[in-house]
């Protein structure tokens, strides 16, 4: 039966196949696959770790590791480092992937491990993309980093200290790869496209200049991501321009055919990783540090990647009240009005609308004492008891409410000349407390004066004045329900 589905070949043609498929095998290879560096000097941009004397290349050349977790930026040298390291070591390398595998395969690897280490033998096990591991997963890994059993390994693209369980955490070493620099692509790409072995040196290629520069700024410091965009113009002009694929036939590399090529760059950002929270972080800090320019930046970046606009509306809402306040009230009516807009006219055309209220807000006075003033009453609900509300502030709808004292000592401000009354609004415990600390910017020196105005308005005399004049007795004193109407009072 086997023999139904092998495939026809001639037995004289059967070593030319071979020969053939190995061929259309490293052909299907990636370019980034097959110029992976092969050793520690082949590595770029993380001298920091693997410069001579550092912590993390001793520990290779060594073979001597404790568990150890590679937080970085994609395409920096992560699951390369740890390639290295299982050709270097003489313990046994088990490598699965997150993405790939689960609870079961996990459990294989270190039953594995169990059994060679009751023979002697040290395993390292690697873990690709881990932060893909839920906590029951990471949690089953625990015993064996405790115990020995295992050397861990774990590569991250995402913050550590959100996505890896904290006893794990403790227990590995943290190194953090950085983004490559442009010179850094720039030496990878130079070194693909001459190596004949593994790269594109057997093909007669001339390059434009800023080509490699080009594709660096493209690969927003990601070796991978640089060595696939340089393999896809390859391949393009290849076709094009040599389709009999003649060795000695000389073939222009150029900036335009990346542009037609790639079209537009892949920026760096998910919606719920750390890229997302590091760009609105630096979008908030920039606002809040006055400059327009970065503050558009960043909001750019977070749009044209696909963030949500309406969570960055959010976000200025939020950025109205807490940090301009009342040094520019107007600047929430701006970011309310921004939103509607953005609703009525959706994307492309709205984010202009977002852009304005970001410069309205950059540019606006700075005040965070709303901020602070709410977190004061917080802390006064927290630290005082909850006192009931005073008599002369609470309603009076009924002639019962009225005669056990309701509202008694209430006055009505509008029945004030000032429009201001000198009345305790708080529980007489607290009514020492002050929540609200106007600053001297914008806006809100004129609300500190006002304050001002109010705390010293009632001298005596005006009050004796008031009086005399019979000007407050001429209405009912105003319900606490702003809803009642005034009342002539009864004779």
């Amino acid at each position: 039966m086997d023999e139904l589905f092998e495939p026809t070949v001639n037995k004289k043609d059967v070593s030319n196949f071979s020969n053939e498929r190995n061929v259309n095998k490293s052909i299907l290879i990636p370019l980034a696959e097959k110029m992976r560096p092969e050793n520690l000097e082949e590595i770029v941009g993380q001298e920091h770790l693997l410069g001579k004397g550092k912590i993390l290349r001793n520990e290779i050349e060594n073979d001597n590791y404790s568990s150890l977790i590679l937080w970085g930026p994609p395409g920096t040298g992560k699951t390369t480092i740890a390639r290295i390291i299982a050709k270097n070591t003489n313990s046994l390398f088990i490598e699965i992937s997150a993405v790939l595998h689960g609870l079961k395969e996990l459990r294989i690897a270190l039953s594995d491990a169990k059994k060679l280490k009751k023979s002697g033998t040290r395993c390292i096990l690697f873990i690709d993309e881990i932060h893909r591991f839920n906590k029951a997963q990471q949690d089953a890994l625990l015993p064996s980093v405790e115990d020995g059993t295992i050397v861990l390994i774990g590569a991250t693209t995402e913050n550590p200290s959100f996505e890896i369980i904290s006893p794990l955490l403790s227990r590995s070493q943290v190194f953090i790869l950085k983004q490559l620099e442009e010179e850094d692509i720039v030496g990878v790409l130079k070194r693909a496209l001459i190596d004949r072995t593994r790269g594109l040196g057997e093909w007669n290629f001339e390059v434009e200049d800023k080509f490699f520069y080009s594709i660096a700024n493209f690969s927003n410091g990601d070796a991978r991501a640089s060595l696939n965009i340089l393999e896809l113009v390859s391949n393009f002009v290849l076709y094009e321009s040599n389709p009999k694929k003649e060795k000695k036939v000389v073939m222009k590399l150029t900036v335009d055919q990346i542009l037609e090529i790639i079209q537009q760059k892949t920026l760096l950002h998910d919606k719920s990783g750390d890229e997302h929270y590091n760009l609105i972080s630096a979008f908030h800090k920039t606002l809040r540090s006055s400059n327009p320019d970065a503050a558009l930046y960043w909001l750019g970046r977070m749009i044209e990647a696909g963030e949500d606009p309406m969570y960055i509306l959010r976000r200025l809402v939020r950025f109205a009240s807490e940090d301009v306040g009342m040094a520019d009230p107007n600047a929430l009516h701006i970011v309310i009005s921004a939103q509607r807009a953005f609703e009525f006219i959706g994307l492309p055309e709205g984010k202009l609308a977002i852009a304005q209220a970001t410069i309205y807000l950059a540019q606006a006075p700075k005040s965070d004492s709303v901020y602070r003033a709410y977190l004061n009453v917080q802390d006064a609900i927290q630290k005082y008891p909850l006192k009931p509300v005073p008599f002369h502030l609470r309603n009076a709808p009924t002639e019962f409410l009225k005669e056990i004292g309701f509202g008694e000592g209430y006055q009505h401000a509008h029945s004030s000349v000032s429009s201001f009354v000198e009345m305790e609004g708080l529980p007489e415990e607290i009514n020492f407390l002050t929540f609200y600390h106007p600053t001297h910017r914008g806006f809100e020196e004129e609300v500190k004066n006002r304050m001002n105005i109010k705390k010293n308005i009632l001298t005596d005399s005006q009050k004796e004045e008031l009086q005399s004049k019979n000007i407050v007795s001429e209405f009912d004193h105003r319900s606490s329900d702003p809803a009642m109407p005034l009342k002539k009072r009864k004779k």
